[in-house]
């Protein structure tokens, strides 16, 4: 039976690390168009406010003003979601 437990404690940190990705790691709410991602100057233009979530996963959801949203960045997949959940100390 010890022959499947690697496969188990993988499988195991594949479904936290799923779970971890969907967490809110940040919330911004601003008028600023200087941000490292924003390819959206027109959001903000005139002092319009906007509200980005920073998702553990590496995307930016960003709600605008008229209730619009858009996305920014590339979701984490695979092993490269499970080393930025073990950088994170989880």
């Amino acid at each position: 039976m010890t022959e499947y437990s690697e496969i188990v404690k993988n499988q195991a940190k594949i479904i936290a690390a799923e779970e971890w990705a969907k967490e809110v790691n940040q919330i911004h709410a601003h008028s600023l168009n200087s941000m490292w991602y924003d390819n959206r100057p027109q959001d903000t233009s005139d002092g319009k406010m906007v509200t980005d979530l920073h998702y553990n996963n590496g995307v930016v959801k960003r709600t605008c003003q008229d209730g619009s949203t858009v996305y920014f960045g590339a979701e984490l997949s695979g092993d490269t979601l499970i080393d930025a959940y073990e950088r994170n100390g989880t």
